[in-house]
């Protein structure tokens, strides 16, 4: 049987005088087996094979050098596979298909062609379902499930599925890129891939989803794309149960179980789970910003990054919660937000074991353990734990208030003092007391009105060890010790903690022989 060939490797043009060269090749071969045959006995009858002809067939039959190609050597076991291997030398295909006149050079591979005009899949996946339209696509597919990974590379003993991944893989160690893209002068290791680069300067997307109408550029992405609508999850986590719709984000998830970082900064040595992760990191050090937003002219380190972004333009918000009906421009944010309702809290401190939603929240609370501020104000020195804080912290330098109220026209410094401040003139006080029910526009009001009903006080002061509920308090308690920010009475020299008390002792002097100063 002739061994089935790749369709678009299989289907060239024609080179010229190829019919030469086959009949070349062809009388060449016929003479080297005459002359490879051995007269037989003067008693043996005509047309009767020889005795040592007959014991050396079977040897014949399974030496793979016995057929070779006169053009570029290759060696053949049989001679039907060089007849067929002669034909990608000339150019010859005989076997043409009557509905899209596509020709091949063998009849198994016009078969297989077939099946893309019937939509015929005749093989399928015992463990999913899964079809397909040749057998080998199966056997390849098969190698998913089992895990089998039979061809190797010899340089870094990597393991592949099929034995053109291995050479396309060989690239990477050597850095051959032969196909070059005639617009941008970009190159890559493979054709398939310059051919899926070209549609970005084409903008071509032939495959569109029937359901959202979102188009691709590759088929395999709408097949992938489609699992969202079927919810669809053919690839289990044999740890957790967890099961995803592309293999590729299983393994990546595999990661967290193993806790395996293979991929490492070269400059800091910091290790991630997935290497899309270290390429935005690594700009960082660089300050490589590739992704500009057309509409504000800010730069990104990563396309996610700008896609996010560029919700903030159009008011985008195609995530809500089922819960309480709010809405996020991206899908984490979402699922960030529902644990605020189930009370989940995954990510947990490992000094002192306080539980947080999101694992950045932790990495940030760590530092308050360490002490760690990398952050530092250029202007007043002061240092914070995050970068946000700084930025922050600069608009009190700058004078700068970019969030404006609608309403009245008032600027803050910050986002959420923006969205706090609006709810005065909506009258919205979305925190409430589980205890007594009394509404607050702001979470930190409801979080210390809370320790009116537990009794906690939380701040406790370091010189005496009394506590407080409030910071601000704890602030005013340490001008007793410290004697910082004491109001002081020119007339008779007392001091006072406290403002109110400093304006009621006033009242006791002559106005006009008493006046206030502050220490």
């Amino acid at each position: 049987m002739v061994t089935p060939t790749n369709e678009e490797n299989d289907y060239t043009e024609p080179e010229p005088n190829g019919h030469k060269l086959i009949l070349q090749a062809t009388l060449e071969t016929e003479k080297r087996d005459q002359e490879r045959n051995i007269p037989g006995d003067p008693g043996s009858k005509v047309g009767e094979e020889p005795e040592h002809n007959k014991r050396s067939q079977k040897t014949r039959r399974h030496d793979k050098n016995r057929f070779t190609c006169e053009i570029c050597n290759d060696k053949f076991s049989q001679n039907c596979h060089l007849t067929v291997h002669m034909r990608t030398h000339t150019g010859e295909r005989p076997f043409s298909c009557e509905l899209c006149k596509k020709s091949f050079i063998q009849i198994c591979s016009l078969k297989q062609h077939m099946r893309t005009h019937t939509g015929e899949k005749p093989f399928s996946c015992l463990t999913c379902g899964k079809k397909f339209s040749q057998k080998g696509h199966l056997t390849y597919h098969m190698r998913l499930h089992t895990g089998e990974k039979p061809y190797s590379c010899e340089i870094c003993g990597k393991g592949f599925t099929q034995r053109c991944r291995v050479k396309l893989h060989m690239n990477s160690h050597t850095g051959e890129k032969p196909f070059s893209c005639v617009t941008c002068g970009k190159s890559f290791s493979v054709k398939r891939t310059l051919t899926i680069h070209m549609k970005i300067h084409t903008g071509e997307k032939l495959f569109p989803c029937p359901t959202c109408e979102r188009s691709y550029s590759r088929k395999n992405l709408l097949t992938l794309h489609m699992r969202i609508h079927t919810g669809e999850k053919l690839f289990p986590c044999l740890t957790c149960g967890k099961k995803f719709t592309i293999k590729r984000v299983l393994d990546n998830h595999m990661l967290t179980h193993t806790g395996e970082k293979p991929f490492a900064c070269k400059i800091c040595g910091k290790c991630f789970t997935r290497k899309h992760h270290l390429t935005p990191h690594f700009r960082t050090h660089t300050g490589e910003k590739p992704f500009p937003c057309q509409s504000c002219k800010k730069t990104f380190r990563s396309k996610s990054s700008l896609t996010s972004h560029l919700k903030t333009h159009t008011g985008q918000k195609p995530f809500p919660c089922v819960t309480c009906g709010k809405s996020f421009s991206q899908k984490c944010n979402l699922a960030d937000h529902i644990r605020i309702h189930t009370g989940e809290r995954p990510f947990s401190c490992k000094i002192c074991g306080k539980g947080f939603i999101q694992r950045k929240t932790v990495i940030l609370h760590m530092k308050t353990h360490t002490g760690e501020k990398p952050y530092l104000c250029m202007t007043c020195g002061k240092r914070y734990t995050q970068k946000g804080h700084l930025t922050d912290h600069m608009r009190t330098h700058t004078g700068e208030k970019p969030f404006l109220c609608k309403t009245c026209g008032k600027g803050f410094t910050i986002k959420i003092l923006l969205i706090n401040h609006m709810r005065t003139h909506t009258g919205e006080r979305p925190f409430s007391c589980i205890t007594c029910g009394r509404g607050f526009h702001m979470k930190a009001h409801l979080i210390t009105h809370m320790r009116a009903h537990t009794g906690e006080k939380p701040f406790q002061c370091k010189t005496c060890k009394k506590t407080f509920r409030l910071k601000s308090s704890l602030n005013f308690h340490m001008r007793i010790h410290t004697g910082e920010g004491l109001f002081s009475c020119k007339t008779c020299k007392k001091t006072f903690p406290f403002k109110s008390n400093f304006n009621r002792h006033l009242k006791m002097h002559n106005s006009q022989s008493c006046g206030q100063t502050s220490i």
